[in-house]
């Protein structure tokens, strides 16, 4: 159960989350940026993100109770959020719509909060990631060690974040366009059969109860 868990954590938040397909916006907002300034952003937006999950992963459980939602109706409204995004990452329509905040973010005009946002949030610690957090910590509850985990993780996919951003340029010109596309088609496809996954539990969970 802990491996199976830890696995299935990785995967979801390195999905939902989506280092890869972020790097193309990470370079159109830092690109009038000196290279030692683009990393500090980066690694800011990563320790940015990875709080705020973290806080998420700690304080989900509570919220969920303060607010009377069972995790069970979580997991299938969080299953079908998932599934959403998913379906905009196969149609590419995720792309568009992080191109387009990225490109509002530049209008405005804010280039010392690039980090804070749009970068962490929502670019990283979005709706998804944050329910996907909720998810895994409501799966985690009364476990220590696998909560540990989990925040583990979320250290784990902050740091891949950083590290994609910091060699944004060299990963986009490696995959180039073509492997953007089916790299994100490949990923969507994978989320959605893991949203599915949850929505299953969330309704076993309900009729169960």
């Amino acid at each position: 159960m802990g491996l199976d868990y830890a696995i299935s954590a990785v995967v979801t938040l390195l999905v939902v989350v989506d280092p890869v397909g972020l790097a193309p916006v990470f370079i159109s907002l830092t690109r009038h940026l000196p290279t030692p300034e683009k990393r500090r952003t980066a690694t800011l937006a990563g320790l940015i993100a990875g709080l705020v999950l973290v806080g998420f992963a700690f304080g989900g459980a509570w919220l969920l109770r303060q607010l009377g939602i069972s995790l069970p109706a979580f997991r299938i409204a969080g299953g079908l959020l998932l599934f959403a995004i998913a379906f905009e990452m196969v149609y590419l329509r995720r792309t568009e719509r992080q191109a387009k905040t990225a490109e509002d973010a530049l209008q405005k005009d804010r280039p010392h909060h690039i980090a804070a946002f749009p970068l962490a949030i929502p670019l990283l610690a979005g709706p998804g990631a944050i329910t996907a957090t909720l998810l895994l910590a409501g799966q985690a509850s009364g476990n220590p060690a696998m909560l540990a985990s989990l925040i583990g993780i979320i250290a784990f996919v902050a740091l891949v974040c950083v590290a994609t951003f910091c060699f944004a340029a060299q990963i986009g010109h490696r995959l180039g366009d073509t492997g953007n596309l089916v790299l994100s088609r490949l990923l969507g496809i994978l989320l959605a059969a893991l949203a599915v996954q949850y929505v299953i539990d969330g309704v076993r969970a309900a009729v169960a109860g």
